[in-house]
């Protein structure tokens, strides 16, 4: 390990019990928060406001017993390539204690039962003991070993638990220091290689707030050659997720922030509309709506990406927040799509999955749908998964969009359907209402997916069945290929079903057929409840709401290029 690499001590501690996590963490720089991790801000938020705020800790006490506090002291040792913050250091001369805050509760430790002549308190007090955890004690360690490379004597650390109000003192000797330094290097030796596999079937897996990206249950699954129904992943996930999708598109309207919300207001200036910030996820911004710069900074400190569509739902750009990038991962990509096979190997997963979830389309939606037809399209997939080239392949896909596009008026109820029969599926510009909707539908898909790319640290704009050209995302237009007929097709099909597009929700011009403001509001309706709308995983046998199905895949897919499991299996439907 070279020199320049310096490991923050907190999370090495963690690798203590899962290598994985450290890997993930301090290598790939992700980090991903939770509700234990914001219990733990809420304990620190006063311990670790630097000394510098606390004027009266720097004023010379009279008392010369007393120790100084210094607060969110930061050590760096360049032997040693480590560099630790400590919440608090009791510094007496030259002595000094370093005082480690943790939001739970220690370690139990059941003694040996007392002789019968110990009373019951006693009793109590024996049987039941109290230790530190040992990623805690390696933690302490190593901020003690920090300080006495800054010339200061170590005897003794505490950590404090904030759960039970407890300080306890570990011993800093020999044997820690000796078990913490050797640690740091198997944490050294670890971030050398690959990211290693996840830990099996581990208890701790689900309160960890990294597992939606480590996936250990999923990419164990998939590993083993011969699933059994004992090694199914657990439901680890919940089906939806808490977050708001934003979309703002009433022409004229402003976007800032005020405080912890997000303040929307019209052209007058007057508020239509607050959302805390906590709870948005993503903004989408359509035609001529202005977001002021300070709206900008604070949604992407807060890892919130914003994409720009025209007023007909094309996607123009993305704001990208510039949160951790895994350089291990951009390597696998940039390496595995140079070798044809292994994408011809995707593309042939993702064209069979797209073919399979249209034929099913088609035969929940036509009433008097041919036979031949749902055979055709069956065995298009059936070759599609088994192309001996791009070329090939290709063809499969524009056999199979031929037959579907064929008879998709024929899910639809009403004149429009007709007028779509004519024109066929045209995109720019798209000549009527049917076009329009779908087109729109697909832009937000595309936004969809290269925010779940951008979650797995993939580069959206590098991919393998579609060409990768400037300001095209391919991977992401890869990602979405499965999801077309069963989101954004579903919502065209539905909504024009129920009434709730029709003629008058569009406006025809010499550019195309374009949504009304009504219009697009009814669409966002849809959409929303159709992302929110969970389904089963045809491979781990579990429900997600569609966009957390989005998120899944794109980190399976950064699984599957890191070689972490062997092949890929995209959402169908029955």
């Amino acid at each position: 390990m070279a020199d320049e690499y310096f490991w923050p001590v907190r999370n090495v501690a963690e690798f203590a019990y899962c290598p994985r996590l450290f890997y993930l963490m301090e290598v790939e720089g992700i980090h991903l928060p939770s509700a234990d991790t914001e219990a733990g801000n809420a304990v620190h938020k006063r311990v670790d406001r630097p000394s510098a705020a606390d004027k009266d800790e720097y004023i010379e006490d009279k008392d010369i017993n007393r120790p100084k506090i210094m607060r969110s002291l930061t050590l760096t040792s360049s032997t040693l390539g480590l560099t630790a913050t400590l919440d608090l250091a009791e510094i007496n001369g030259d002595i000094a204690v370093p005082v480690e805050y943790r939001k739970g509760h220690p370690k139990k430790t059941v003694m040996v039962p007392p002789p019968d002549d110990i009373d019951d308190e006693q009793e109590q007090s024996v049987l039941c003991s109290s230790e530190p955890w040992p990623a805690d004690r390696i933690q302490i360690g190593l901020q003690a070993i920090l300080l006495e490379e800054a010339g200061y004597k170590v005897f003794e650390a505490v950590l404090y638990y904030a759960a039970t109000k407890q300080r306890l003192k570990v011993t800093f000797d020999n044997a820690l220091k000796t078990e913490a330094l050797q640690i740091l290097e198997a944490a050294k030796a670890c971030a050398v290689g690959q990211r290693p596999l996840p830990l099996l079937n581990d208890s701790r897996c689900p309160r960890c707030s990294m597992q939606p990206i480590c996936l250990p249950d999923e990419v164990n699954y998939v590993r083993t050659e011969e699933p059994v129904e004992e090694a199914t992943p657990r439901k680890i996930w919940p089906p939806r997720d808490d977050g708001l999708q934003v979309v703002v598109q009433q022409q004229g309207t402003k976007i800032g922030v005020k405080g912890q919300m997000m303040i929307i207001t019209d052209k007058e200036g007057l508020t239509v509309k607050e959302v805390p910030l906590v709870n948005i996820e993503s903004i989408s911004i359509l035609g001529s709506v202005q977001i002021s710069t300070q709206a900008v900074h604070t949604f992407a400190d807060r890892g919130i990406p914003i994409a720009y569509l025209s007023a007909a739902g094309r996607l123009i750009a993305m704001v990208d927040p510039l949160d951790s990038i895994s350089a291990a991962i951009r390597r696998a990509q940039i390496k595995i799509f140079d070798q044809p096979q292994m994408c011809l190997h995707l593309g042939r997963a993702l064209i069979a999955a797209k073919i399979t979830n249209q034929r099913t389309l088609l035969m929940r939606n036509y009433n008097d749908l041919p036979s031949f037809v749902a055979d055709e399209l069956a065995e298009e997939a059936k070759k599609a998964s088994s192309a001996v080239s791009f070329d090939i392949l290709l063809g499969y896909e524009g056999q199979a969009a031929a037959i579907y596009f064929k008879h998709f008026a024929g899910m639809f109820k009403g004149p429009l359907a007709a007028e779509f029969d004519a024109n066929g599926r045209q995109r720019r510009p798209p000549p009527d209402p049917i076009n329009a909707c779908l087109s729109l539908g697909y832009s937000m898909l595309t936004h969809e997916c290269v925010a779940a790319l951008r979650t797995a640290r993939l580069e959206p704009s590098i991919g393998a069945f579609h060409v990768s050209r400037p300001g095209r995302p391919a991977l992401a237009l890869d990602l979405m290929e499965p999801f077309r007929p069963l989101i954004a097709d579903s919502i065209a099909i539905s909504a024009f079903n129920r009434g709730e597009l029709a003629e008058g929700h569009f406006f025809r011009s010499a550019a195309g057929c374009m949504l009304t403001d009504s219009g697009r509001k009814s669409f966002f309706n849809a959409y929303g409840r159709r992302m929110n709308t969970a389904v089963t995983h045809p491979v781990f046998d579990y429900r997600l709401s569609y966009r957390r199905m989005i998120i899944l895949h794109a980190r399976m897919i950064a699984a599957w290029l890191l070689g972490e499991i062997p092949s890929l299996a995209f959402l169908t439907t029955r």
